[in-house]
């Protein structure tokens, strides 16, 4: 089980090849079980230009299991990563991007991502990242 940030599933639907976008496409095939967050389906949806496109988009991300990234524990949890990394003297950029870091750590979930700012929540707090997972090789 995976949960598969923004930025990956928008190169993804911008037609993209990137090394997520290939992990993503093995991780599909190979039938693992997908996660979509609430926040980031907001995310992908937002960016669609028009009526159609936000419909495709819709009807393709409903195939994957959902999950809710912002209950109380979470934003508690989040907050206190977030604290964690200003003590270190890197300040997260997107509140969004704790929320789903923070529910990943606390969950267990590895994320597939393609945004930068998920690395410190891998090398000081414990994300894992999906491209870490034994046997995927895109």
């Amino acid at each position: 089980m995976i949960l598969v940030d923004s930025s990956v599933w928008i190169d993804l639907f911008g037609d993209r090849q990137t090394l997520q976008t290939l992990a993503l496409r093995a991780f599909i095939a190979e039938r693992r079980r997908i996660l979509v967050g609430d926040l980031i389906l907001t995310e992908v949806l937002q960016g669609a230009r028009t009526e159609r496109t936000f419909e495709v988009i819709l009807g393709e991300m409903a195939l994957f299991d959902r999950v809710q990234v912002a209950d109380a524990p979470g934003a508690i949890q989040a907050a206190r990563n977030y604290r964690h990394l200003r003590s270190l003297g890197i300040t997260p950029r997107k509140t969004i991007d704790t929320l789903i870091a923070s529910r990943c750590i606390l969950d267990g979930i590895p994320l597939l991502y393609a945004d930068r700012d998920f690395d410190p929540f891998v090398q000081h707090l414990g994300l894992r990242s999906a491209l870490d997972i034994p046997g995927v090789t895109p």
